[in-house]
């Protein structure tokens, strides 16, 4: 947190987070408002917002923290330019290794960072999160959401695909759909 005055301070993380959500603590103006994003693939805070203004719409996830890279690249990994949206790709002193005992899940999801060959970091890695993101003009990153099918609930990362998949090998079921529906009573 920056050293400010301040003396409370609300961090949040996990999920896209809309101005309305924290609305009332910040109109108080005496509370900090701090997003934070990464995956468990990286620092969980490797990229952190903070504010105490009124915001409108989807809250910036905000800027890498030092040691962390983040890029926003199109399919080719080319670096998209503030507006455009892309694919987040992680790099950095914060990353994960891979996955224990998963190479090739590992092989698939860090690859080689091809922005660091030529700063003499060889075996440099990109994490690819499979999140959407996109500059802004102030350099703050917004959070898009998805590329994949995959949710959060409560947490936890489902991958929907996988359940269908799983799903369609049980004797007599034909056809398979998975969604996350909220039940109220």
């Amino acid at each position: 947190l920056s050293n400010t005055a301040l003396t409370h301070a609300l961090v949040i993380g996990g999920e896209a987070l809309q101005a309305s959500s924290i609305s009332r603590w910040v109109s108080s103006g005496e509370v900090n408002i701090v997003n934070e994003y990464g995956p468990t693939e990286t620092v969980v805070g490797c990229c952190i917002f903070e504010t105490k203004s009124p915001l409108n719409g989807l809250v910036p996830i905000g800027k890498p923290i030092e040691g962390m890279r983040m890029y926003v690249l199109d399919s080719n990994l080319q670096l998209l330019p503030p507006g455009i949206a892309g694919d987040l790709y992680i790099g950095g002193l914060g990353l994960a290794r891979g996955y224990l005992a998963r190479p090739v899940q590992t092989a698939l999801s860090f690859i080689p960072d091809p922005f660091c060959q030529h700063e003499g970091h060889s075996g440099a890695r990109l994490y690819k999160t499979g999140d959407r993101a996109r500059y802004l003009p102030n350099g703050n990153l917004v959070f898009l959401g998805r590329k994949d099918q995959q949710i959060k609930l409560n947490g936890y990362r489902i991958e929907l695909g996988e359940i269908e998949a799983a799903l369609s090998q049980v004797s007599g079921v034909k056809e398979v759909a998975v969604m996350l529906r909220e039940d109220r009573t």
